[in-house]
């Protein structure tokens, strides 16, 4: 149980020293132990001081290798038995062993270095180097009283020195050792608080980018899928309608609509998908696909028996924008017409592209019966998943740094302005 102070320290550097020095340790010990009972064993006067010498001996050095044999179990595999509780107690039982003994012989007193070791490893240092002293008085005390039969019956110089350095050289020793251990957990504090900190970093990113991807989707469903179900659950109430009053023309269009918004759905979540941008951008360019946009308005409106005209304008000379912001700009006039038709009972529509010096604008205008934006913006989400579209459209335009503006009044119309930043004329990544 030498080394019950905590958790292991981290391997590395430090770590190889303690173990060296831990090992050292223990053969050194054990070493002493075995001279101690050689001498015991050729020099001894009685059979019953050897009797009583080898028997502690045993003793001594199966209590001091269970507890060694203990503490590397645990060491190695932490869910077993932790002898840590009961260290102090070991301490004990060792130390009376070893008094025991230099009652049987002086030879045992060597003992006591190592055990000095133990003393400053396993107590506080306030109790530590009382422990030593005292162990250092007694092994003092026990070279004199074996020495009081011999001609130098005295306290001699040299048993007072020799125990004194030695015990110096321990505590010097020990409090080195206690600084190398100390260091070394506070590396294996610092490196499993680094671990945790990964971890945790780790995880919140995961999380992060799991919200993200899960919003992304929410937008592009919204923007896409869910008009395009609207549209055909129209057609299909619309086709029900000229079925019952016998219009099969009308019929038959609205059925052709049908087919193609699923159709175009179908696109749609195909390219969720692989992750690819938008179907309509990879026939054709932005400027192609809003025009496309536009006429679709108007046909859809026409089937659902509304008239409204919509029409597209480019102003200014086009330049190649990244993938980003062509799909920005298209969710951004899909989401907006769908609203038009859906809310805005408007007789004309008009999409504006423009290419400035600094931005791209778009903007969607309509003479419909218009809104409050602030009462509008201010409600969320309905239970629904409905009423998500400007605040999803918002959304995409601050991951560029663009905006989103609406002007709108009650019987006033609508214009809903877009606005993303160029660099010199070109978009970034263009």
């Amino acid at each position: 149980m030498a080394e019950q102070q905590g958790p292991r320290p981290e391997h590395g550097g430090t770590e190889l020293i303690l173990r060296v020095l831990r090992v050292s340790l223990h053969v050194g010990f054990a070493v002493l132990l075995l001279v101690a009972v050689v001498r015991l064993l050729i020099a001894a006067s009685s059979p019953v001081g050897l009797g009583a010498g080898l028997l502690l001996s045993v003793l001594l050095a199966a209590v001091y290798l269970a507890g060694t044999l203990l503490e590397k179990r645990h060491a190695v595999d932490p869910s077993r038995f932790d002898p840590s509780r009961f260290a102090l107690h070991w301490l004990g039982a060792v130390t009376l062993l070893w008094l025991l003994l230099l009652l049987v012989s002086s030879d045992f007193a060597w003992v006591a270095f190592p055990l000095f070791f133990l003393q400053l490893h396993l107590l506080p240092l306030r109790w530590a180097l009382p422990a030593v002293g005292a162990s250092t008085a007694l092994l003092v005390g026990s070279l004199w009283f074996h020495s009081r039969g011999t001609g130098d019956g005295g306290l001699q110089l040299a048993m007072v020195l020799g125990p004194v350095f030695g015990a110096a050289f321990a505590v010097v020793t020990g409090l080195a050792y206690r600084a190398l251990y100390l260091e070394a957990e506070s590396q294996r504090v610092a490196a499993e608080e680094l671990r945790r900190t990964r971890a945790e970093l780790a995880r919140s990113q995961h999380e992060a980018g799991v919200l993200a991807e899960r919003e992304r989707l929410a937008r592009e469903i919204h923007d896409t899928l869910a008009q395009g179900f609207s549209s055909i659950l129209l057609m299909g109430r619309s086709a029900a309608k000229a079925l019952d009053a016998g219009d099969r023309d009308t019929v038959r269009s609205r059925l052709q609509t049908v087919q193609d918004t699923a159709s175009a759905n179908l696109e749609e979540a195909r390219s969720f998908v692989r992750g690819l941008q938008p179907p309509e951008l990879e026939e054709s360019g932005l400027v192609e696909a809003l025009r496309r946009l536009c006429a679709k308005t108007e046909s859809e409106a026409a089937a659902r028996g509304t008239s409204l005209r919509c029409r597209f304008e480019l102003e200014g000379t086009a330049v190649e924008l990244p993938k980003a912001y062509q799909a920005t700009l298209l969710r951004a006039a899909q989401s907006s017409l769908a609203n038009v038709w859906a809310h805005a009972r408007a007789r004309t529509a008009v999409v504006t592209l423009s290419f400035l010096d600094a931005e791209v604008t778009m903007d969607i205008y309509d003479d419909g019966v218009g809104f409050d934006p602030a009462a509008v913006l201010s409600v969320a989400a309905r239970p629904d998943g409905s009423g998500v579209g400007i605040m999803s459209l918002r959304e995409r335009l601050s991951a560029f740094g663009g905006t989103l503006d609406i002007e709108s009044a009650p019987g006033e119309g609508t214009v809903v302005a877009v606005r993303l930043p160029l660099s010199e004329g070109k978009a970034p990544g263009a």
